[in-house]
């Protein structure tokens, strides 16, 4: 559980704000928008789950909303394949289509199984999260 939120908490905080520059693909770039806002409220939480923060109910309610609507579009952010050198997104998102919904549905379950009531239902939940982006991470994002 703590490797699974040190790896979120590090997935969520490195390269956005570079990995922007110099996108001209406005397609491109509102994928990659879309990404950082979800990384940015999983960030919110695994702070709160590592005490980097304090538990803040409503602030976790907000994230977990937040999270819900973004997961709700990433299938449809990625249905062109739009391409930018600067994007991350691997080939394989198109050619393997049914996999890549098959795990923006499952970031779908996960956010919205997460229970933001209590800090022990945000740790609890959020290892599910983590597990549903580094998964499609794994496949369908270039690692830099």
């Amino acid at each position: 559980m703590k490797k699974t939120l040190a790896i979120m908490v590090v997935l969520a905080g490195t390269g956005a704000a570079l990995a922007h520059t110099g996108v001209k693909n406005k397609t491109v770039l509102e994928r990659m928008d879309g990404m950082k806002a979800l990384a940015e409220q999983v960030k919110v939480l695994g702070d709160m789950a590592k005490g980097k923060t304090a538990y803040d109910a409503d602030r976790a309610a907000a994230a977990r909303t937040a999270l819900i609507e973004e997961a709700a579009k990433v299938t449809a952010e990625f249905e062109a394949p739009e391409t930018d050198p600067k994007s991350e997104a691997l080939p394989v998102i198109w050619s393997d289509w049914d996999g890549f919904v098959s795990d923006a549905r499952a970031l779908e379950n996960a956010v919205a199984a997460l229970d933001t009531g209590s800090l022990d239902g945000v740790r609890a939940g959020l290892g599910a999260v983590g597990q549903s982006c580094s998964g499609c991470h794994e496949d369908y994002r270039l690692d830099k």
